[in-house]
């Protein structure tokens, strides 16, 4: 199931999937795939959150 809300934060703040993928530092193609639906680890969920100003749990409902 494909996280809509996130690509919505992302576009709002006008980063692309590479920079935020940079910014938390893991890689794009690992990126795309949580914007796709994959659940992150807890480490990179909280590192996402905190670029894309959101709470990290999210992720796990």
């Amino acid at each position: 199931m494909k996280n809509h809300w996130l690509v919505t934060l992302r576009t709002n703040r006008n980063l692309t999937q590479e920079e935020v993928a940079k910014l938390s530092s893991i890689e794009r193609s690992y990126y795309t795939k949580i914007e796709n639906g994959t659940v992150p680890s807890v480490k990179v969920a909280q590192r996402i959150a905190q670029i894309l100003d959101f709470e990290w749990m999210i992720f796990f409902d």
